[in-house]
């Protein structure tokens, strides 16, 4: 950024959402447009956040006795043909190499949309008795699926993810290990993003192709449309039967393994931006921001070179405790454009050192969000207290986005309350199942049924459009969605 060069005004994302996203995504240097029409460039300072997402995530798959492999992006025709419903499901996504080496080649390859299919052919070749399971396995991959209408992070042709797939010697095991993902996506949603994201299971028309049941964590956005960031399968023994993956009981019969897949994109951070966001940028969770506090000295001359020095000590010191701080000693901003810059990068804490500062042994802290306006900290406070401060931001950036989405969603009978509830949030109705009701209710508002949320408590009534008993002892969360 040149001298004296100023950012665009934002729109508020609460009344033009499109465009302020676009404007965030460019203004705050996070992603750009590939090459090729539909992909996407991911910039440093976004990749930063997938990296930390992915250390949290590694640190937990460890826990679930996870291990990390990697698999071929090539998969041939016929391997993904055994799984006809999967097929069936992704077909009108399915990017396919037809010509390699300068001729035509003898079978299709399909460029992996998901890798069940691949995946489930190395278990198949390596898994032998009931001793070799549960196997679980997981790559960090890029997947290309073929998206007519891509957004940035949240549905491009190509983009990255992690997912978790896993054979089990019995149903029970494997059910559990669904469970048991959702439960860990969802705490990683709340702790790490402070989304509060609704966990569930979709209903039958929503379900991955193939599974037997299919999970979600579901996000609300400051537009009130829903965010699907997260999913986990149960796949029964669908693709096990389909991919050969059989193993000698303790009996010695042959048995079919149970299996499932889960996973998370690169869209948790679409998500993280339209969950938090403001008219004046982004608004970063501190677990996940590259920089958690900005150093900002202020003075000129021999002034502003003792307050650099000091504010460089500072940087060092909060880094040495584990704080991941950056000092900003451009020379060629004002004061006032470093902090409409850091704050249009969502960094949670500003801290800003003058002489008088410096004098006194102290630093002038703000926050991103809150009402607390500048304080005058001790630096030795500052120091010792600056994880608990950031703690309690995330706490606060939680409950705020937590109230948000509960003053967005509405509990619904009647036809007409659902059409106004989905037009600013999400609304909760009882539903018939059918797939044909929601095809109906999608053609009238665009709303979808995101899942049947798994905090409900048991309750039944009438479809809130065909008047049918509802399928579920639950309400269904429907609602608009990206």
């Amino acid at each position: 950024m040149s001298a004296g060069k100023r950012f665009t005004a934002l729109p508020s994302p609460l009344v033009n959402m499109a465009e302020w996203y676009q404007s965030v995504l460019a203004q705050a240097k996070l992603v750009d447009h590939g090459a090729v029409k539909g992909t996407m460039v991911i910039r440093p300072y976004a990749y930063s956040m997938w990296e930390l997402l992915q250390a949290e995530l590694n640190r937990r798959f460890r826990l679930f006795g996870v291990e990390n492999a990697s698999f071929p992006s090539l998969i041939p025709q016929s391997m993904l043909d055994r799984e006809a419903e999967h097929v069936e499901g992704f077909a009108p996504e399915v990017a396919v190499v037809t010509h390699a080496g300068g001729k035509e080649l003898e079978e299709p390859l399909v460029i992996r949309p998901t890798s069940e299919t691949i995946i489930g052919h190395s278990m198949a070749k390596w898994v032998e008795s009931y001793r070799d399971l549960p196997m679980k396995l997981n790559q960090w991959a890029n997947v290309v699926r073929w998206e007519l209408r891509p957004r940035l992070l949240l549905r491009t042709i190509e983009f990255l993810w992690h997912e978790v797939h896993t054979a089990h010697a019995d149903e029970a095991d494997a059910r559990r290990e669904t469970l048991s993902a959702l439960e860990m996506y969802t705490s990683v949603a709340r702790e790490m993003a402070a989304i509060p994201v609704v966990p569930g299971e979709k209903t039958p028309g929503e379900r991955f192709p193939g599974a037997v049941c299919t999970f979600s964590i579901e996000a609300m956005m400051l537009d009130g449309k829903a965010l699907q960031a997260g999913t986990v399968h149960y796949l029964g023994t669908n693709f096990a039967e389909a991919l050969g993956i059989q193993y000698a009981s303790k009996d010695g019969g042959r048995e079919y393994a149970h299996t499932t897949s889960w996973g998370m994109s690169t869209r948790m951070l679409g998500a993280i931006i339209m969950a938090h966001g403001d008219e004046k940028g982004l608004v970063l969770p501190p677990r996940l921001a590259p920089i958690q506090v900005v150093v900002v000295p202020i003075g000129k001359g021999e002034q502003l070179d003792a307050t650099t020095d000091y504010g460089r000590e500072l940087v060092q010191k909060l880094v040495s405790k584990g704080v991941r701080a950056h000092l900003d000693d451009r020379d060629n901003l004002s004061t006032g454009s470093k902090y409409n810059y850091w704050e249009l990068r969502g960094v949670p804490v500003r801290l800003c050192v003058g002489q008088r500062e410096l004098d006194d042994g102290m630093v002038e802290l703000s926050y991103r969000i809150g009402s607390e306006g500048k304080q005058s900290v001790r630096t030795d406070e500052v120091l010792e207290q600056m994880q608990a401060l950031l703690d309690a931001y995330h706490d606060r950036l939680l409950l705020r986005a937590e109230s948000f989405r509960d003053s967005r969603t509405t509990t619904v009978d009647s036809w007409d309350d659902f059409v106004t509830a989905v037009k600013t949030g999400w609304a909760l109705a009882f539903h018939c199942g059918e797939t044909a009701c929601e095809d109906a209710i999608k053609a009238e508002t665009s709303a979808t049924p995101r899942c049947i949320s798994s905090d409900q408590s048991s309750e039944t009534g009438d479809c809130v459009l065909c008047g049918a008993p509802s399928a579920y002892n639950q309400r269904v969360i429907f609602a608009r969605a990206y």
